[in-house]
């Protein structure tokens, strides 16, 4: 199992007890809806798989955690400060009224002028706006995502029509 195959749905916190039971930070909504028995910490790199003994959930962003096989506060000391992640196919689908634009990370950027210019990598959060970024000619190409130059979102197709700035795809291709 990847990284890119999973998604990160909280952190070990500290051990509790001696038996191996742990907190956890809990960072993804309604992790409690969703049925898992095993789950992926991430060990320099490396995807570990772990079956999950039991999990209660306190408050929002807490869960204590115990996982078969790490049943001592020593092996639990080994996990802290961990990633912990699900498999994709566990990840619940959006609603329609709940997709933001943060959510178009992986959807293909077709701009009016030059085409498609290929999947967005990453969107990252300004204070005053979102920036997508997309490998474009071999060269990272950052654009805002705004009312100006979205023109349209194909969310079933995974694409975003776009109508960039004149000028805007020179700047990184003259470098």
């Amino acid at each position: 199992m990847k990284t890119e195959d999973c998604f990160r749905v909280g952190s070990i916190l500290k051990t509790k007890g001696l038996k191996g039971e742990m907190q956890i930070y809990v960072d993804f909504d309604n992790l409690d809806a969703i049925k898992f028995d095993a789950l992926f910490i991430d060990m320099a790199g490396k995807m570990i798989p772990y079956f999950v003994q039991s999990i209660k959930y306190l408050q929002k962003s807490n869960a204590y955690l115990f996982l078969e096989d790490v049943d001592t506060i020593e092996k639990a000391a080994l996990l802290v400060r961990k990633d912990i992640y699900l498999p994709n196919k566990l990840k619940p689908k959006k609603k329609k009224e709940e997709f933001t634009l943060a959510d178009v990370e992986g959807f293909i950027a077709i701009d009016e002028t030059h085409g498609e210019l290929g999947e967005i990598l990453e969107v990252q959060e300004y204070p005053q706006q979102l920036i997508a970024t997309v490998k474009y000619q071999n060269k990272d190409v950052l654009f805002p995502l705004n009312v100006e130059i979205i023109k349209g979102i194909d969310i079933e197709a995974g694409e975003i029509y776009i109508d960039l700035p004149e000028g805007l795809l020179d700047v990184y291709l003259s470098e």
